[in-house]
């Protein structure tokens, strides 16, 4: 065994993480469903959703079987929506081309929908202990820092070197404290901003350190200006109800429950006679403006609330009125709570149509 995964391995059996509660399983269900909520997104942060989650869909069988919006509802918050989409996609692939049992293979495991080359590698470690390696964002800090790799990790060239490095540490022995503890390092110690070198297992051999170079290691992706984008969403209030819109299901929120969406210049009570068949329409002042900022395009988002007489044509289908303390149980973007947590907190009463 080589040094670095010797040290490696020895820190997380002492140090590093044990009570995760994804952990000491080998249910390949549950280690998928809480690789694919880390995907971008911090422990602390998927705790509380893996618990609910696994709750409710407590199986592969009963995740297949489950509605979308259903699944999007646990999802609402999280973030990066086409994850729980593929999840539920992939969960009944399972149940119909896999006979209800997760399937063992690498290659099949990295076949299903939202699943990569470096999730299927962690499943295939931790639910069948078998022996691949891993690179997510938080380990190709690792071996940048570790063994001084140059270049943005996201360039091709660079993350091919990545993944020639991290297949030939691979320990022939304890691949899951090994896997487990490069996960840990890069979470805990090796981090983005502020690292304890002084207590990392690798800080005598490691090239960063060394070298002083701890923060400029691995380099960072080259900036670019993001386009900024504007618009008007709408709140269409009848009574204390209000109506909420199912956006496409591919594109930003794909799936979700979203409010009706205008370009900031358009006319929107012409707009709602013309798209949903109300005539009856009266503005109320606008809420705050704010900037919602995704991977890549900022989004200045006004929201507009509107007071409206239902018609038939606003119920069809694709469209739903909820009361708004029951909407915000929807399956919503993170922004759209924004909005109505903060309409619930400002409304006074007022004269329904």
């Amino acid at each position: 065994m080589n040094d670095f995964s010797k040290h490696l391995i020895a820190w997380q059996k002492t140090h590093g993480r044990h009570d995760l509660p994804w952990q000491n399983t080998r249910d390949p269900y549950a280690i998928w469903v809480s690789e694919i909520m880390l995907q971008q997104t911090q422990v602390a942060a998927v705790i509380p959703y893996y618990t609910r989650f696994m709750a409710s869909f407590p199986d592969v069988t009963a995740l297949a079987a489950a509605d979308e919006d259903r699944v999007l509802e646990h999802w609402s918050g999280l973030g990066y929506y086409s994850r729980a989409r593929n999840l539920h996609e992939a969960a009944r692939r399972i149940i119909v081309q896999h006979h209800r049992k997760f399937p063992q293979q690498i290659a099949d495991i990295e076949a299903l929908p939202g699943i990569g080359r470096s999730t299927a590698a962690a499943i295939a470690v931790f639910a069948f202990g078998q022996r691949h390696a891993i690179l997510d964002g938080n380990v190709k800090r690792v071996l940048a820092r570790a063994f001084g790799i140059e270049g943005w990790p996201g360039q091709p060239a660079v993350e091919k070197r990545l993944w020639a490095l991290a297949e030939k540490l691979l320990p022939e022995d304890e691949i899951a404290a090994y896997t487990q503890g490069l996960m840990d390092l890069g979470a805990t110690l090796c981090a983005r901003n502020k690292p304890r070198c002084a207590a990392c297992p690798q800080t005598d051999a490691c090239v960063a350190r060394a070298q002083q170079r701890v923060a400029e290691l691995p380099s960072p992706k080259p900036r670019k200006t993001l386009p900024e984008k504007k618009t008007t969403l709408l709140l269409l209030l009848s009574g204390n109800e209000i109506m909420l819109e199912k956006r496409p299901p591919t594109g930003i929120w794909g799936g979700l429950w979203s409010l009706p969406e205008v370009e900031e210049t358009t006319d929107a009570p012409q707009m709602i006679q013309q798209h949903y068949g109300i005539t009856k329409a009266t503005p109320a002042l606008p809420l705050p403006s704010f900037t919602h900022t995704f991977s890549h395009f900022r989004l200045h988002i006004t929201p507009q609330p509107i007071r409206v007489k239902k018609s038939a044509q606003a119920e069809e289908q694709g469209r739903i009125w909820l009361e708004l303390e029951d909407a915000l149980n929807a399956a919503l973007p993170a922004p759209i709570r924004k909005i109505l947590k903060t309409f619930l907190r400002q409304k006074s009463p007022e004269t329904t149509l």
